[in-house]
Formats: structure tokens, sequence, C-alpha cells
């Protein structure tokens, strides 16, 4: 995507971005709904170990699946789309902003083919973010009504509304 593109679909975007933390209800699919409160070990890809801080961001965002979704919620009360992003990154040093569309700024593109655990994936028009987890599948906060979970990449929905990926930190 151009600067000139980006910077038109973010001027579009701004009114999700001021009302609602960045995190935009278009990205619903039938897999995003009714996942209750579970305790569930980080979800690991069956790469060899990785010490790095997305890798380990993506663990440990993987650690609050069924926490309710909670506009502007950037704590394990509640998250939103970037608040998820932003908790897990912050608690290892990485200060990000609490927009999706400000996320897509950060860090570097990355091919869809080549994502790696705690890249970030942008969608409708970069009104949701997520966070790659490995083998086709994000963890992500949804939409209000529904908790942190993961769904895959591939699926009829999200595999046709991916807008980019970005590699934030190592």
């Amino acid at each position: 995507m151009t600067a000139a593109v980006r910077r038109a679909v973010v001027s579009a975007g701004l009114g999700i971005l001021v009302a609602g933390g960045g995190c935009s209800k278009a990205v619903l699919a039938p897999e995003d709904h009714g996942a209750g409160r579970v305790t569930r070990r980080p979800i690991t890809d069956d790469k060899p170990a990785t010490s790095s801080r997305n890798a380990t961001a993506a663990r440990m965002a993987t650690r609050y699946i069924g926490t309710p979704y909670v506009w502007a919620g950037a704590s394990p009360s509640g998250f939103d789309c970037s608040g998820l992003v932003r908790w897990a990154y912050g608690r290892l040093g990485v200060d990000l902003p609490h927009s999706s569309y400000a996320l897509y700024d950060r860090g570097r593109y990355v091919r869809g083919s080549r994502m790696k655990p705690g890249d970030l994936v942008f969608f409708s028009g970069l009104g949701h973010v997520g966070m790659y987890v490995g083998r086709g599948r994000m963890v992500h906060a949804p939409q209000s009504g529904s908790r942190v979970q993961v769904v895959t990449l591939g699926g009829p929905y999200y595999g046709g509304s991916l807008v980019g990926a970005r590699h934030i930190a190592d």
C-alpha cells in the first residue's frame, strides 16, 4: 500500500478511530461468537522455539483468550483489538499506540507468506488488528459482546480481507 493510499484510508477511517479506538464491527465472522472464559496454555507454533519479542508477545496475548471485549480496553479486565496488541507488547517494553490505524505505520511490511508469530495483521481498511500466532491463525479481540479468541486466517472471511501485515520488533 502506497503512502498516499494509506493516508486516504486513514482519513476515511478517522470516524471509526475517534469513536472506537480503531476497531471496526465490520470484521465479524461466524466463528467470532460465543467463546466463554477458558483457561488455556499459550499457543505455540510447531516451529522451533524462538526468543523473539514478537513471539513472546503473541504467546502472552493467547493467555487472555476468553477475556471480554471492552471498548477502548487495554488491560486483562477487557481488551479491544489494538488494546490487546498494545498491552502484550507493552509488557515487553515496546510502547505502541492504541489505534489500529496508527499501528499500521509501525514496524516494517511483511508479506503474508513470511509472517511470524507476533506480526500484526490488519483488516477492514485498517479498522481491525490482530496478532499472528502461527499456523495460519491470529489472536484478536473482535467486537463488543465477544471475547479474545483465536481464528483461522485462511477462512472465507479473514482470508480475503487481509489488508497487510507488519513486523514490529525483535
